[in-house]
């Protein structure tokens, strides 16, 4: 057997200076430490979500490594009229190579960085809950048709839930397209970003489940006319003041503060709460349908115990804001006077639609009253004063 002569290479030398050789203390850690959480420990949602966008006033100190073609970079803080504690502060200036200079990055960040999603959302999270949703509303039309609960329903109530719980689907629609999705972009942190592109897609996903409520309904009963929202919504004089109130909503370009703070904090309560809660799922029973308030309700879950809850941790630090407190409630106190007069006519303007079910609901001014209550709730939880035009 021939040897085989042994080729002159170099050999690999480990002196402990590659990468990954030195052990650090948290060289075996499983979660993230470049960021202080909201609690003790951080969570899975802080773990995905805070800070994933690079930001050169903390960690990123070699400065924006992207911008837009009108020569703005990262992340604008100028998105918005509010403020933050340290957003003032110039950004640090870029040294030698790529690093920062130290002497102008001795601070750590600015106060926006604070804000955490009460509701922990993110893409599992936010896919886990939507599932949950579509089974609970499903189950509910089968047992529905199992049971020939639609052939209960009085013929005026058909022909309320047609076109007018159909019009609201557009309103849905508008609102989750062309304010939260639109404005998921705009915000200073991912974690703004996150929280709204998530609202953005509650209320879709709600659009979408009216719209097969409107297909189902347009198969079960047969003088159902699914088209019927259309009209309603281009022409119905009743819907004019609530369709002239989202279209502004939608035209607010160059703020996204203010589009989140006007749908969330003002329309939602005194509108969407007034139409939903004390309309719909007040009339439905009485006009023979149980099935409805269950498609209903879903929305209203979304808005009343998810979203508006982020929307108070979004708002009420910056109203408390160490630096900008009385700048941030002047802005605020602003949309609300801007705000509240248009929310109110759109309000007024939907009073005859209680007048329609064979089975009425309670009054509309009681109703109304019950909204303007819940929404002065709101305002004092972020520490804002009750505007007087909540009075008209």
């Amino acid at each position: 057997m021939t040897d085989i002569a042994e080729r002159s290479v170099p050999k690999v030398q480990f002196t402990d200076a590659e990468a990954g050789a030195k052990e650090f203390p948290d060289s075996t850690a499983r979660s993230y430490n470049y960021f202080k959480p909201a609690k003790r420990k951080q969570t899975h949602y802080e773990d995905v979500t805070v800070e994933v966008q690079p930001d050169p006033r903390h960690y990123l100190s070699q400065g924006w490594i992207y911008g837009f073609a009108d020569g703005q970079r990262g992340y604008p803080l100028t998105w918005t009229k509010l403020k933050a504690w340290g957003q003032d502060e110039p950004e640090p200036e870029r040294g030698p190579g790529s690093g920062g200079l130290p002497k102008n990055f001795s601070w750590p960040a600015h106060g926006w960085h604070e804000f955490r999603d009460p509701n922990e959302e993110w893409e599992m999270t936010f896919y886990r809950y939507g599932a949950n949703v579509e089974r609970q509303i499903n189950a509910n039309i089968d047992v529905a048709r199992e049971a020939d609960a639609f052939a209960q329903w009085n013929p005026n109530w058909v022909t309320f839930v047609e076109r007018h719980l159909g019009a609201w689907m557009h309103i849905e629609h508008i609102l989750g397209l062309y304010v939260f999705s639109h404005a998921n972009r705009s915000g200073p942190t991912n974690m703004h970003n996150t929280a709204m592109v998530v609202n953005g897609m509650h209320k879709l996903r709600f659009a979408q489940d009216l719209a097969l409520y409107n297909l189902t309904l347009s198969e079960e009963i047969e003088t159902f006319d699914g088209s019927a929202h259309i009209e309603t919504w281009d022409s119905d004089p009743v819907w004019k003041s609530a369709r002239g109130l989202v279209e502004a909503l939608t035209a607010i370009e160059d703020d996204w503060g203010e589009s989140i703070f006007a749908t969330n904090v003002v329309f939602e309560p005194l509108v969407g709460e007034l139409f939903r809660s004390n309309l719909v799922q007040q009339a439905a029973a009485g006009n023979g349908d149980f099935v409805t308030p269950t498609v209903v309700g879903c929305g209203e879950y979304d808005y009343g115990r998810r979203d508006l809850r982020m929307t108070v941790a979004m708002f009420e630090p910056r109203a408390n804001d160490k630096e900008f407190a009385a700048h941030n409630q002047e802005i605020m106190q602003g949309w609300l006077s801007k705000w509240v007069p248009l929310a109110l006519e759109a309000a007024r303007g939907l009073q005859p639609l209680w007048s329609e079910p064979d089975f009425k609901p309670p009054r509309f001014e009681d109703g109304l009253d019950r909204a303007k209550s819940r929404f002065s709730g709101i305002v004092s939880e972020l520490g804002l004063q009750i505007p007087k035009e909540l009075a008209q």
